[in-house]
């Protein structure tokens, strides 16, 4: 008898067998990009020469770059509009809200199988889905018709039992399992939640957990499909999207953690990690300078209803910056209609638009050395766009509670008499007039390109040996924003040559010119890191950018799954030391040759790391599929594509 994982992969299997650890592939049925991934991974389409995609449903959104500071962010919505138009793809235009909210809302299936190039795509998990984020490229595959590849999972299920408290949410959950499986280590696993306290739980805050569960580090999280599950798609207009979805009684899992939901109490992420976790009573009474409330997280209409009825007739702290950013026009319509708008305001909230925002560090960065209370899904060093910030990520029951006082407060200290519990509603508000479906005449239709937009770059074969220097040593942790920062950065992502000039920014600002000094006289560029390198979001560029400067091998204690796909799909080999105390050994500057390395990797042969500096050899591993070293040899998944799925 199977789990609810095990159903949904069988039935969409295309490759290997169901095993966990060994490579596997499955059908996509739907996709999503948004428009900071989304402009590459449609540039990537292109060049596979496909006339329309082969899914069941693709949806580009456009949600992370709004600002529109000059002409490049525009220019990037106008081409993507384009290609949706052209090629068979519903387009969501700015205003409609965040990718993630919008689809669980208007597009996810309970059962189907979803895709998207962004790495909290898990999101739709809480509605019954297979959702897993993945890099820009193997999205653009799937659209075409591909498989998506990955490593048959272990499944770990979370038996949830009773109920929540008054001021405990969704968002508590999370943070409770965060503390418990931290994040890192859970690479090769699904998240699957089950038990009779799943039933105390509506469809948004079942993806509340599902989203966040993308800090885990594993490749997706998933609710059953139930009666709650159809109330919500009847709200939706789309109960005839519905299917039930339960594990078999006798269901098997690799390992099975008991959650009490009634024994949970208000957590706080502390700065600089989302596994940080501490209760909020902890640290009550910390001065807080800002409240941000919004994000693909927590931005529904329940938390915003929920946010309203705690502010009622209140005002919030005058030394407290309080924003709010609805999800979707879905959720700024319903709560205009309803007033928790104008209760919003009235208590101080400066209404933000219906985008990621804050999120990714785009507006709203808080003044030096803030604390800021944040309910989003990332607090990493400098992501705020302050980089001497403190951010914590919270519920938004507890974000409510410091903007009202000023200062980190537990919500049960509120003294207010009764929890606003908010019912799910039984009628949505349904206003799909920002979403275009694609053309009927495509071939009318002209590809907008503005100067910002270029091809994707090209990778050479992988050479016999590769021989260079260590040009940036890291330490653990280090994330995608590390790697390839956002923010203001974000509006270059179409334009290859220009974003790679920020590589590890935030890390040493001259990483990018001496590995073009090192390019140009032709050697190759190494980094070294530490353990869980490359976690966060599911950015490709972090790949891309370093593949543009030469860099041709990541050596590191441990790798992140999104990442470690990308580094693969680039052409840049993804490498681990057979001896972890190895790493302290090695140094930036380092000269260093791996030889003979097509030979080694066709025979599965472990690789030498010839230290010239130190004369010292090193042993490093790698953990490849045969499809995954042929799209290494040939330099990436672009050239093994156009070669027919073949080492170039």
């Amino acid at each position: 008898m199977a789990n609810i994982v095990e159903k949904i992969i069988k039935s969409h299997l295309v490759e290997g067998e169901m095993v966990p650890g060994q490579p596997i592939a499955i059908r996509i049925d739907q996709t999503l990009t948004q428009d900071a991934t989304g402009t590459m991974a449609y540039l990537q389409f292109e060049a596979m020469g496909i006339p329309r995609v082969q899914t069941e449903l693709s949806v580009s959104y456009i949600d992370h770059n709004t600002l529109q500071e000059g002409f490049e962010n525009a220019d990037d919505h106008r081409y993507l509009q384009s290609v949706a138009a052209k090629y068979g793809i519903h387009l969501s235009k700015a205003g409609n809200g965040i990718c993630h909210q919008v689809h669980l809302e208007r597009f996810g299936k309970p059962g189907k199988t979803l895709l998207g190039s962004d790495s909290h795509t898990p999101t739709g998990g809480g509605i019954g889905m297979i959702a897993i984020g993945a890099g820009g490229l193997d999205v653009a595959v799937a659209m075409g018709g591909g498989a998506f590849y990955l490593t048959c999972p272990r499944i770990v299920k979370v038996n949830l039992t009773g109920q929540l408290k008054p001021w405990v949410s969704a968002k508590d959950v999370i943070l409770k399992m965060l503390e418990i499986l931290t994040t890192k280590g859970n690479v090769g696993s699904v998240v699957e939640y089950g038990g009779e306290g799943v039933r105390a739980l509506s469809v948004p805050e079942r993806a509340t957990i599902t989203n966040m569960g993308a800090e885990l580090g594993v490749t997706t999280s998933i609710f059953p499909s139930d009666e709650t599950t159809k109330a919500f798609l009847k709200a939706q207009g789309r109960e005839e999207d519905w299917s039930e979805l339960l594990a078999d009684p006798d269901a098997e899992y690799d390992r099975t953690i008991d959650l009490a939901l009634g024994e949970i109490v208000p957590l706080l992420a502390q700065p600089h990690s989302p596994d940080n976790i501490c209760p909020v009573s902890a640290i009550a009474g910390m001065k807080v300078n800002q409240v941000c409330i919004g994000s693909c997280t927590n931005s529904s209409v329940k938390d915003l209803m929920t946010v309203a009825k705690t502010l009622e007739g209140k005002h919030v702290h005058p030394e407290v910056s309080f924003v709010v950013a609805p999800g979707s026009k879905q959720v700024l319509r319903m709560i205009s209609d309803n007033g928790a708008l104008s209760t919003l305001i009235a208590a101080g909230a400066r209404i933000a638009e219906t985008a990621c925002g804050f999120c990714i560090g785009n507006g709203m960065a808080p003044q030096t050395d803030a604390i800021s209370i944040r309910t989003n899904n990332r607090n990493f060093e400098g992501r705020s766009g302050t980089k001497s910030a403190q951010v914590y990520l919270a519920s938004p029951e507890t974000a409510a509670a410091c903007a009202l006082k000023g200062v980190i407060t537990d919500p049960r200290d509120l003294g207010n008499d009764t929890y606003p519990a908010i019912d799910m509603q039984e009628q949505f508000t349904i206003d799909d007039s920002l979403v275009f479906p694609p053309s009927d005449e495509p071939a009318q239709v002209k590809i907008s390109r503005g100067p910002n937009i270029g091809d994707p770059p090209a990778n050479e074969p992988l050479p016999d040996s590769l021989r260079g220097e260590i040009m940036l040593k890291v330490g653990d942790k280090i994330t995608t924003d590390h790697i390839m920062p956002a923010g203001s950065r974000l509006k270059y992502r179409s334009n290859v040559p220009k974003y790679a000039t920020f590589v590890f920014e935030p890390v040493d600002p001259t990483f990018a010119t001496r590995c073009v000094k090192n390019k140009e006289v032709g050697t190759h560029n190494f980094v070294l890191g530490g353990m869980s390198y490359g976690q966060g979001s599911s950015r490709e560029h972090a790949a891309l950018c370093p593949m543009y400067l030469g860099v041709k091998a990541v050596i590191a204690k441990s790798l992140e799954r999104i990442h470690t796909a990308n580094l693969i799909n680039f052409g840049i080999l993804p490498l681990t030391f057979t001896k972890e105390s190895d790493y302290n050994i090695i140094e930036q500057g380092d000269e260093v040759e791996i030889p003979n390395i097509r030979q080694a990797l066709s025979a599965g042969q472990e690789l030498n790391l010839l230290n010239e500096t130190k004369k010292r050899a090193f042993r490093l591993k790698y953990d490849l599929s045969e499809r995954q070293k042929n799209i290494i040899l040939a330099g990436g998944l672009l050239n093994y594509t156009k070669a027919g799925g073949t080492e170039s």
